[in-house]
């Protein structure tokens, strides 16, 4: 596959992961029943996967692999940390705030994974 639709891809399904993971947040938020829907279930583990098979592809086509890049090592640290906080704030947190806090943080550091792949730096933020 070429390196520009590797990358629509991947940024295709970065997006499409970020909305499944909003709306189950608001689902959360709301105590809706729609949360346990099957395809609420399944939808964002097929996504990742497809994200996570186009990542793998893209730092083989570029040349460029996690403890080797900076920019490539604090964007899987991140993403790690993202799943973290994602499965407190949908499955695994005891109390509300905890996953209310879990879900805000975990948005937080999505923008921040966004901003490293945007501009290849694991300090986005630095002048």
């Amino acid at each position: 596959m070429a390196y520009t639709a590797l990358k629509h891809l991947h940024i295709s399904c970065a997006f499409i992961s970020y909305l499944l993971f909003l709306s189950r947040g608001i689902l959360m938020l709301r105590d809706s029943p729609a949360l346990k829907q099957r395809w609420l279930k399944v939808t964002p583990h097929l996504v990742d996967t497809v994200l996570l098979a186009s990542a793998i592809a893209l730092t083989v086509t570029i040349n460029q692999y996690p403890f080797a890049d900076a920019w490539l090592t604090a964007k899987l640290c991140a993403l790690l940390l993202y799943i973290v906080l994602g499965s407190i704030a949908l499955k695994r947190g005891k109390t509300r705030s905890t996953r209310i806090a879990a879900w805000l943080a975990a948005q937080a550091v999505f923008a921040y994974i966004v901003l490293v792949a945007i501009k290849h730096d694991p300090t986005p933020f630095a002048g």
